[in-house]
């Protein structure tokens, strides 16, 4: 039996002559963190409306909990929780009233539901609030009852879309808790998000999109250390610059250079060989280093590298 929760194959998606997918293939692991990353467009949205058979695709398949997505989509959605990016909650409902409706939509009664809204609303701290009116909740406690409503029934696989849009820092790091305590149970959660620092805390591996295709999936450690580069700004006095900048540029630990106002900036490759190559080279032709500032290499600029920095609409 295949230890894998979802399984994609050449999964394509298109309207009318719009690629929105281009054959992308990818398992995720039960018990596994999956992140969608990629510019607006880029088909993670897509991506998830498919393996949750909002949407069938066009071709390839795709098998989410031991279940095609079209030949069993009610088999697929039994087994599935749903938090879109749009709230999905009644206003003038209280928080108890919401998870109630949205619990028997799944088929709870009685007992068996009171029980699961309570678990639930435990789980995303909002007990004390069960009786007050979504309407009067802030922007993050609607989030986490959206999270709620999803998890009512207990699902196998998780779909999380841009889970902590417009949240204050206290209920993203709420909801950071409320995904690693999820995940320590067991549950597989499918994550997307434009927060590289969400991807990089919580994530085991990250697929990048770009185009409708996946240009790189890995753990978010390996996808830096193979392909992030750091940032080095070097202090330099006025003129110093003059007939360095080429050299710079030359050496094979560096990427990328350019003139600011009185500094060089730096892409290296591998920041800290890089580092030692460029302070001899400044000890070589007796330059004057007026400051350092060295930038680690993080998910951001392994994003960058891949899908450009040019911003998409």
């Amino acid at each position: 039996m295949s230890k894998n929760a979802v399984e994609a194959h050449l999964l394509e998606k298109r309207y009318g002559e719009v690629e929105a997918l281009r054959a992308i293939s990818f398992a995720i692991r039960q018990g596994e963190v999956f992140g969608f990353l990629g510019p607006n467009g880029a088909g993670k949205t897509t991506t998830i409306s498919l393996l949750s058979c909002l949407q069938e695709p066009t071709s390839g398949s795709a098998v989410v909990a031991g279940y095609d997505v079209v030949d069993a989509p009610g088999q697929v959605k039994k087994r599935i929780g749903l938090v879109p990016q749009e709230l999905a909650l009644y206003p003038t409902l209280s928080a108890r009233d919401n998870l109630h409706f949205f619990g028997s939509i799944y088929g709870l009664r009685g007992r068996e539901l009171r029980m699961r809204v309570d678990e639930s609303l435990e789980l995303v701290g909002l007990a004390e609030r069960a009786r007050a009116a979504v309407k009067t909740f802030s922007g993050g406690m609607k989030r986490r009852l959206n999270i709620a409503a999803g998890l009512l029934h207990r699902p196998e696989v998780l779909f999380l879309d841009e889970p902590t849009v417009g949240v204050d820092p206290q209920s993203r790091n709420a909801i950071f808790e409320h995904i690693e305590q999820l995940k320590a149970g067991g549950m597989t959660i499918i994550y997307t998000t434009h927060y590289m620092e969400e991807a990089e805390r919580l994530c085991d591996r990250v697929a990048i999109i770009d185009e409708g295709r996946i240009v790189a999936l890995d753990p978010p450690c390996q996808l830096i250390g193979d392909l992030a580069e750091g940032i080095i700004h070097l202090g330099i006095a006025n003129g110093a610059a003059d007939g360095l900048l080429e050299k710079v540029r030359s050496l094979k630990q560096v990427r990328a250079a350019e003139q600011l106002d009185g500094r060089i900036r730096v892409e290296a490759v591998h920041t800290k060989e890089a580092l030692i190559r460029l302070l001899e080279l400044f000890n070589e032709t007796n330059t004057n280093v007026t400051g350092l500032e060295v930038l680690e290499p993080n998910l951001e600029t392994v994003f960058l590298r891949l899908t450009g920095k040019r911003l998409r609409d």
